[in-house]
């Protein structure tokens, strides 16, 4: 077994240091075959497991039924993978057409954030149906997940050297032979875009851009969850708002993004925009709609019976029974007079 193989020297413009990146966990051969495992794999894997852990956390609290929590795991996650690939594909439909074979075969790379995204949340959806759990609370959830798995997802393109910007002269400036290697392959392309780049130079390591930007909307919406939060599906719209942005900025700098057709318009940047701006609304609508008829918030599972309600709710669901109780005790008096 050969643990940490395909080295390459990266360098950053802020520093003199050399760094060795492998892009290979390990490799062995079994029954046979020969078995790559690549840090791209190992890191989405951390990702994912957090992003779990923290999604079980939440549902704990909310006590939402833990097999329930599974089975929206396991099949948001399939349909994740599922989704991710098609709108890989389709983005690059001329080629695939042509390779259909290949379409299936993930792990020659091409997967998409927004398909696996929209992918799961399809089934997750479906599910929720099925199981009879409050889709926009569960959203809620999801959305703060994602922001953990895809901020430390990211590294996995630091990993291969990959997801990177055009040319820089920042300190965050970042060089090495594969990013040399593909946009001297891809001058083609790259000039049919626009986009002038030189090998020889540093360029935007957006993949850290994007981790940071991930990482500190993580910590944002956690404190709106727990300070401010005020109808169900909340903290989902402030995720497609500030992921939205920062991806719709972080892709207009990437060398090697999706295109819609023959076009300049790149695939991503165009559906972050339209996710900002409609979740924007959205976020709008549902806090004055909340300021002018304030309601508590339903759990996860409609709040059943012995279920963690926060002290705001509380209160505010004991004064609609005292409202209520009180009305009844006034019709009764009305009836015996």
């Amino acid at each position: 077994m050969h643990f940490f193989t395909d080295p390459t020297a990266v360098t950053f413009a802020f520093t003199d240091k050399v760094f060795q990146i492998s892009s290979v966990f390990c490799e062995f051969s079994l029954f046979g075959h020969d078995v790559t495992i690549k840090w791209y794999g190992v890191i989405i894997a951390l990702g994912f497991t957090l992003a779990a852990l923290f999604g079980g956390r939440i549902a704990w609290t909310w006590r939402i039924d833990l097999g329930k929590m599974v089975d929206v795991l396991i099949w948001g996650s399939i349909a994740g993978i599922v989704g991710a690939r098609l709108y890989y594909v389709f983005s690059k439909w001329g080629w695939y057409s042509a390779h259909p074979l290949e379409i299936p075969q993930i792990w020659h790379g091409g997967l998409a954030i927004y398909g696996g995204i929209i992918g799961g949340l399809i089934a997750g959806y479906i599910v929720c149906k099925k199981e009879k759990i409050n889709v926009r609370n569960l959203l809620d959830m999801v959305g703060m997940s994602l922001l953990i798995g895809q901020g430390i997802g990211r590294w996995g393109n630091f990993a291969n050297q990959e997801a990177f910007g055009v040319n820089t002269d920042s300190i965050f400036g970042m060089w090495s032979e594969k990013t040399a290697a593909y946009i001297a392959e891809s001058q083609a392309f790259l000039l049919e875009h626009g986009i002038e780049a030189d090998p020889m130079k540093p360029v935007h390591p957006t993949y850290l851009y994007e981790s940071l930007w991930c990482l500190v909307g993580f910590i944002l919406i956690y404190i709106t969850l727990k300070k401010f939060r005020k109808f169900s599906g909340q903290m989902f719209l402030e995720y497609g708002i500030w992921y939205g942005a920062g991806r719709a900025v972080f892709e207009g700098m990437r060398t090697d993004s999706l295109y819609l057709g023959n076009t300049d318009i790149r695939v991503s940047q165009l559906l972050s925009a339209v996710v900002v701006v409609i979740f924007a609304v959205l976020l709008v609508v549902g806090l004055v709609r909340h300021k002018l008829y304030p309601a508590p918030i339903e759990g996860v599972d409609y709040f059943p019976e012995g279920s963690r309600v926060p002290k705001k709710e509380r209160e505010a669901l004991a004064a609609r029974e005292a409202e209520k109780a009180a009305g009844t005790a006034q019709e009764d008096k009305n009836d015996e007079t």
